[in-house]
Order: structure tokens, then sequence, then C-alpha cells
């Protein structure tokens, strides 16, 4: 696996962990909220959607133009050798 899609793959991941994090709690104020209730499955597909486009984002951040932008203003992976693992 390359590189950046890598660097995607773990992002995605990330996501969904922070996305989990907060799903117990969440579910908590939906069962006391007649009104909540009815959002939850949209709220189910906005955690998967927050997933896909984080990856989506850092698979184009770390396109070499987008790096080079990047450093630019100090986001750069300068320290991040091109081919590690």
């Amino acid at each position: 696996m390359q590189t950046p899609t890598r660097r995607a793959v773990r992002t995605v991941l990330q996501t969904l962990v922070a996305v989990a994090a907060v799903v117990p709690a969440l579910a908590v104020v939906i069962q006391e909220s007649a009104g909540l209730a009815s959002t939850a499955p949209w709220l189910v597909g906005a955690a998967g959607t927050a997933a896909a486009i984080a990856g989506g984002l850092a698979r184009i951040m770390a396109l070499p133009a987008v790096e080079q932008l990047l450093a630019r203003f100090g986001l750069g992976l300068a320290d991040d050798a091109e081919g590690s693992p």
C-alpha cells in the first residue's frame, strides 16, 4: 500500500474511532428526546459520510502539489520521508 493511501486509511479509522466515542452519549440524548429519535438514521449516515470525507481530504493532502502548498504555511510533513513505512 502506498504511503498516501495508507495515510488516508488511517484518517478514516481515526475519524470512525472519534465518532464511535461520541455515539454512546448521543444515543442517550436521542433516547430522551422523541424529536431526535427520528433523526437517528440520518446521524448514522452522517458519521459514515464524515469518515469518508476525512479520508478523501487526507488523500488529497498527500498529493505532492498540496504537500508543497501546505509546507509553505508550515503545515507540511518535512520530517516524513517519502516512501517510509
